[in-house]
């Protein structure tokens, strides 16, 4: 298989949906499957189930740290510090399971990640242009940087046209979390 990348953003809802769905059909398909996660916390519904599919193996966040916009600074410097762990733990996994074979890496929200700079920018899209041939990755998140735009070979737009958190109804355990 001749690995692409795809992006999913937007501000709608559906954009981890979508990385999942993908997640679990390449798994199904007999692909080995990476999926990591950032600026979410480690209780998502998904998780637990994703866990259990043969095929994916979840990198896991060892802390969360919320909302950027409410981060201290040193929230920050902690929470770039624990991102670059995972952004690189995951790439090892996914170069090393792509000399094996076909293989889909996910990284749900490395877009904001990247755009509020708690990953080292440079290593992600060096890394992007020079992926193993026979490795997809899959990016989520809002507002993607043109540079990783542009390296992408996919980028579906999510796009809200009507959200229950309008009219004041937080995130529900099993639909939005």
């Amino acid at each position: 298989m001749k690995g692409l990348i795809q992006i999913y953003c937007g501000d709608g809802k559906g954009k981890t949906t979508a990385a999942i769905g993908q997640a679990v059909r390449s798994a199904g398909a007999g692909l080995s499957v990476i999926f990591s996660r950032f600026l979410k916390t480690e209780d998502s519904g998904e998780l637990a189930i994703l866990k259990e599919v043969p095929g994916i193996t979840m990198v896991p966040c060892r802390k969360s740290f919320g909302f950027f916009f409410q981060m201290t600074e040193a929230e920050k410097q902690e929470a770039a510090q624990v991102y670059q762990e995972v952004l690189d733990r995951a790439v090892s996994l996914a170069s090393e399971a792509a000399g094996e074979g076909d293989t889909l890496l996910v990284m749900d929200e490395i877009i904001a990640t990247y755009r509020y700079g708690l990953v080292d920018r440079e290593k992600l899209t060096a890394f992007l242009r020079d992926k193993p041939e026979n490795l997809e990755v899959v990016m989520t998140g809002r507002d993607p940087a043109q540079e990783l735009v542009s390296l992408a070979d996919y980028v579906s737009e999510i796009k809200k046209i009507k959200h229950p958190f309008d009219r004041g109804i937080c995130a529900r355990r099993g639909i939005e979390f």
